[in-house]
């Protein structure tokens, strides 16, 4: 799938509708800009139930904190 969009004089973008309805994004959902090289990486932030479970399963004891490293 290749679309396109144009930057407005507002810094505005339309995200094309066919990348919205195969993403299924919605009107009022909030991303995060992650720049990568020259281009920009744009993901949606997660509702806090989609993060439920996450670290299911993660060790609780032996791990490293950033005061570990050097």
């Amino acid at each position: 799938m290749t679309a396109t969009a144009t930057l407005s004089g507002k810094f505005q973008i339309s995200i094309p509708k066919t990348v919205r309805e195969a993403q299924h994004w919605e009107a009022g959902q909030e991303f995060v800009f992650i720049p990568k090289g020259k281009g920009v990486l744009v993901m949606p932030v997660p509702e806090l139930e989609q993060l439920a479970g996450l670290a299911r399963g993660a060790r609780t004891e032996g791990y490293r904190d950033r005061e570990d490293r050097t």
